[in-house]
């Protein structure tokens, strides 16, 4: 498998060899693949974690127990007990702890369930937008319910019927209504509760999401958000722990990792798609932020 076909993974056959290590003969027009964090992280290298990636498909786990920390875009959290995390294609994921996990989790094509849907994906499950709360801690009534449908989907996926993929995709349905059905009082509760300074951080966050290989000024971003520098370095700092320029710079080396391990672009290439003025510029941020050269780091990845 060639580096340059990881970058953005197209199938869930190349996800399961790259990432979880399982050499299983998979169809490389695979749509689902439901399972237990215990069976797929079972190969994961500890120290590595789970690199810089983004996926053409779509993963919502639940995580029960064990060590696992997620850089979600330009979010970064330590997981929690019932914490359900819902991760749409092409998002930028990584995972840099995981240990001794316990929980459900599931990757999908879009277009599996799309015969069910009345329009877009993210429309009907809003939790699927990229702008979206995509980390909800649930209560344990409405994890045992999660934990059933996950149950219930790996029962039928693991089981041979002539109505396999029909089955499939309604259980996966009903999986994705009882989500909303918790999602949405959840995300009205943490709305509620936020400060404006929480809710400026968020627009924030989306905003660097959005524009961080393009737009890197943090005064840029202040304009936008019709505040100054001052009082978003200080806001920013205040919710995160991280100031705006660390953020920034935190979504170019996810993104640099993303493609130094995943593609056969050169160094000089990789500097100029991520906006660089040159290699030079390039190889001192790498190193100012690894301790490592850009090289180095590729060979580690």
């Amino acid at each position: 498998m060639s580096k340059k076909d990881i970058l953005i993974i197209e199938n869930l056959a190349d996800f399961e060899k790259k990432i979880n290590r399982d050499n299983h003969p998979y169809d490389i027009n695979l749509m689902v693949m439901p399972g237990t964090l215990e069976d797929k992280h079972k190969d994961v290298d500890p120290e590595k974690g789970i690199q810089a990636l983004r996926r053409r498909f779509n993963l919502i786990y639940i995580l029960l127990d064990g060590v696992h920390d997620v850089h979600l875009g330009a979010d970064y959290r330590w997981l929690k007990p019932n914490d359900l995390v819902i991760v749409p294609e092409n998002f930028l994921y990584a995972s840099s702890n995981v240990r001794h996990c316990r929980g459900f989790c599931m990757h999908f094509k879009t277009e599996f369930v799309q015969p069910l849907l009345k329009g877009p994906l993210a429309e009907e499950f809003p939790y699927f937008d990229l702008q979206a709360e995509h980390i909800v801690n649930i209560t344990k009534t409405e994890s045992e319910l999660i934990q059933q449908s996950f149950r219930d989907i790996i029962t039928e996926y693991e089981r041979f019927s002539p109505e396999k993929d029909y089955l499939l995709r309604n259980y996966i349905h009903i999986l994705l209504l009882r989500i909303r059905e918790i999602y949405r009082p959840h995300v009205k509760k943490m709305s509620e509760a936020a400060t404006r300074s929480m809710k400026i951080t968020n627009q924030f966050k989306h905003l660097v999401e959005k524009s961080f290989i393009n737009m890197r000024v943090v005064q840029n971003y202040a304009k936008q958000l019709h505040i100054t520098p001052k009082y978003l370095s200080e806001i920013v700092k205040e919710n995160t722990g991280k100031s705006p320029r660390e953020i920034i710079n935190e979504m170019l080396l996810l993104e640099a990792r993303v493609l130094l391990g995943s593609t056969d672009k050169t160094i000089t290439e990789i500097a100029y798609q991520l906006c660089f003025q040159d290699q030079s510029h390039f190889n001192h941020f790498i190193k100012q932020h690894t301790g490592i050269t850009p090289l180095q780091l590729r060979k580690i990845l």
